[in-house]
Order: C-alpha cells, then sequence, then structure tokens
C-alpha cells in the first residue's frame, strides 16, 4: 500500500477505495500474505473493451494518417509564405 500511495501522490485512504472498487469490478485480485494485501491486475475482464477499441483503431489510423497530409501541406504553403 505504502509504495502505491508514494507512486500515486495519493493519501492512503484515496487508495484504498480505489483499490476496493477495482477488487469489486474484478479487475484486481488479492490475498493476503501475513499483514499484507498482495494485489495483482486481472486484464480478462478489460478484453471486451479492449476488442471493442480495437475496431476502431485502423479507422482512427486512417484519419490520423490523412490529417498528418493536410498538416504538412499547410505547413509548406506557410513556409513558401513567408520567403
Amino acid at each position: 500500500m505504502n509504495e502505491l500511495v508514494a507512486l500515486l501522490d495519493l493519501a492512503q485512504p484515496q487508495v484504498s477505495k480505489h483499490l476496493r472498487v477495482l477488487r469489486e469490478v474484478g479487475l484486481v485480485d488479492v490475498r493476503d500474505e501475513g499483514r499484507q494485501r498482495m494485489y495483482r491486475v486481472n486484464g480478462h475482464p478489460l478484453k471486451p473493451i479492449h476488442d471493442w477499441v480495437k475496431n476502431y483503431e485502423r479507422s482512427w489510423s486512417q484519419r490520423f494518417d490523412r490529417l498528418d497530409v493536410v498538416l504538412e501541406e499547410l505547413k509548406e504553403l506557410e513556409d513558401g509564405n513567408d520567403k
């Protein structure tokens, strides 16, 4: 817990609350080891979101590629007008 508090720069109660929510929705697993609780990320519940986003990845990549071309053309025009 202390490591997460330091890394996230949050108060311990905030970190505990976030971990509890993540545990409740199945995104982290927890096991007790003596006085410590060990958390582990459970990525399986995120797979449907990953699959959904992946459907849009190609479309957005193509749009950004076209935007890069337009921006480069605008930059060339601007550089030509400065001369």
